[in-house]
This record gives structure tokens, C-alpha cells and sequence, in this order.
């Protein structure tokens, strides 16, 4: 792991590109232990949690629970340009998704464990998975 303020340092793309993997792994390992055994049907749902929508839907539903640097290290990750948008995307959705997601990279990448699950878990719980 690297520092606090490394991590921050960071570019908010490769916040986000590491995050991405951390919510992807979440979801995954979350629907295994729920009891989900079928591929298809795991992969189905995973692909539903990780889509840009959702996760505009779970930043907006818990932004005012994050501390005041959460909420920098988001719009930086929301105001990041990354020269494309997936294409079955709204350009909000997917830049709300990214902002969650260099949050999520900073979290790892700073060895915040702790607040990593928190924020995990509470992304589940507006979500109903749990």
C-alpha cells in the first residue's frame, strides 16, 4: 500500500481504474456468499451492480456520508476526463460511476480497510442487497 497522501496524489483515472476492480470483486464475493451458484445468473446480476447507473445511484445515496476528502477525491474522479463514455451510458452516469470509483481506489490504495468496507457496505445497503 502506499501513503494517504500518495494515493491522493494519484491521477483520478488510475484512482478509478483500481476501484473499479475493488466494487467488481465486492460484488462478486457478495452474491457468492448470498448463496448464488449459477454462472449465468451470477454473471447477470454482477454486470447489473457494476453498471454505471448503479453506481451513480449509490454515490448519490451516500454522498453525505463521506468526510469532506472523500467527497474531493469523487468530483475529482467525477470531473476526470477519460476521453470516452461508454456507449451505453448517460456522460453523468458514468462520470458519477467514476468519481465512486476513485474513491473506492483510494480507500484500497491507502490501506483504509476499514472505511473501505464501510463505504462497501453501505453502497450495498442503498442497494437492498442486503
Amino acid at each position: 500500500m502506499i501513503s494517504d497522501e500518495e494515493a491522493f496524489l494519484l491521477s483520478p483515472l488510475v484512482l478509478a481504474y483500481v476501484g473499479d476492480a475493488v466494487w467488481e470483486i465486492a460484488v462478486r464475493t457478495r452474491l457468492v456468499l448470498a448463496g448464488e451458484r449459477k454462472m449465468q445468473r451470477l454473471h447477470k446480476l454482477a454486470v447489473g451492480k457494476v453498471r454505471a447507473e448503479n453506481q451513480a445511484d449509490r454515490l448519490h445515496a451516500i454522498m453525505g456520508d463521506l468526510t469532506e476528502r472523500e467527497q474531493a477525491i469523487v468530483r475529482r474522479g467525477r470531473n476526470a476526463k477519460s476521453g470516452s463514455v461508454r456507449h451505453h451510458a448517460k456522460v453523468t452516469d458514468y462520470r458519477a460511476s467514476t468519481g465512486i470509483e476513485a474513491l473506492l481506489g483510494y480507500l484500497y490504495l491507502s490501506g483504509r480497510e476499514e472505511r473501505l468496507r464501510e463505504i462497501v457496505t453501505k453502497m450495498y445497503m442503498e442497494e437492498g442487497m442486503d
